[in-house]
């Protein structure tokens, strides 16, 4: 039963993208119609997966993200519109701690969606801090595709160690996991380089997704050292990388400038190039439109390269999530 069913991922790898669907940073009503015309720019440009999370919008906008996504998915129609599909990760709250609870938390999430989710995610791991929570949750998410709700399951900011013994428990059940996210871009190379995850999920099939692909707009080049910074934690962070980072943009700003492509395009490129699925935000038409010029060519040998050395002698890097596990 479980062999016949497959989700819907499009060409989910290299040379695809995925649009990361987090609450909107200033977000206010008026921006939904900017919104849907993104999410119809998206999908008729063939990428059609969309990610996004139970946990992306608190107080007024609590569950905001999911319903926002939910009504662009309905109210779409053209071209691959059959190939939508919506993924969400079920966050891993000290409150829910039984199988059950990822059951009733994906069954909010599809109300929210008006429609099944299509690729449920444990959003975190809590290997770090509450084992016992984790076993109870995972079993839960292994019950949401047995029980035929989801149409596949995935991980994210899970290491090698706990991905393989989550791996084996779930193929125990014949319950494959589709996709691993975790933090990766030109500023966060650890999960590949230093975990080698992609070795692992190569080996145990699962496709790899990178999310904040752009070091949250820090590899756009739209940003210096002098400033303007964006205000609050975000400016705080691009203070301190910025002045370490230098060396990175001018290289990826180099091969932009080669390719006639932009800075955020080849950073992204470089992702899909490492075999995963970057899944960039986009609030706007026009950056919309700047990633989709991501796909359709690859960056050569020699250049990749160049970024990787780039990347290596950066004075400092993107502070992992504290959520990952090895």
């Amino acid at each position: 039963m479980h062999k016949s069913r497959e989700i819907s991922l499009s060409t989910m790898g290299c040379g695809t993208w995925a649009w990361g669907n987090q609450l909107l940073w200033g977000y206010n009503e008026s921006m939904d119609e900017q919104l849907q015309a993104v999410f119809n720019l998206c999908v008729s440009n063939g990428v059609t997966l969309f990610d996004t999370g139970d946990s992306y919008g608190t107080g007024r906008l609590n569950g905001r993200s999911e319903l926002l996504l939910g009504r662009f998915s309905q109210e779409y129609q053209g071209l691959n519109q059959e190939n939508i599909c919506l993924a969400t990760k079920l966050a891993a709250y000290p409150w829910r701690w039984t199988r059950q609870s990822m059951i009733q938390a994906c069954r909010a999430s599809a109300k929210r969606l008006g429609r099944n989710v299509d690729l449920v995610q444990m959003h975190w791991s809590t290997g770090n801090y509450a084992p016992w929570q984790e076993t109870r949750l995972l079993d839960g998410l292994a019950d949401l595709y047995e029980q035929g709700l989801v149409k596949g399951v995935g991980l994210s900011n899970f290491g090698p160690k706990r991905l393989k013994l989550v791996h084996q428990r779930f193929a125990e059940r014949g319950v494959p996991i589709s996709t691993l996210q975790v933090q990766y871009s030109l500023l966060s190379t650890y999960p590949l380089t230093q975990l080698h995850l992609k070795d692992v999920c190569d080996e145990l099939g699962i496709k790899l997704i990178a999310y904040s692909p752009l070091a949250l707009g820090i590899l756009t080049g739209k940003y210096s050292q002098k400033g303007p910074f964006p205000k609050g934690i975000r400016g705080l962070l691009f203070r301190q990388l910025l002045p370490g980072a230098r060396s990175l943009l001018s290289c990826l700003r180099e091969i932009a400038q080669t390719r006639h492509k932009t800075m955020s395009q080849v950073a992204l490129n470089w992702c899909i190039c490492k075999g995963t699925i970057p899944i960039p935000g986009a609030k706007s038409v026009t950056q919309a439109q700047d990633n989709i010029g991501a796909l359709g060519w690859y960056l050569d040998s020699q250049e990749i390269a160049e970024l990787d050395q780039a990347a290596a002698s950066s004075d400092k890097v993107m502070v992992q999530n504290i959520f990952q596990t090895k």
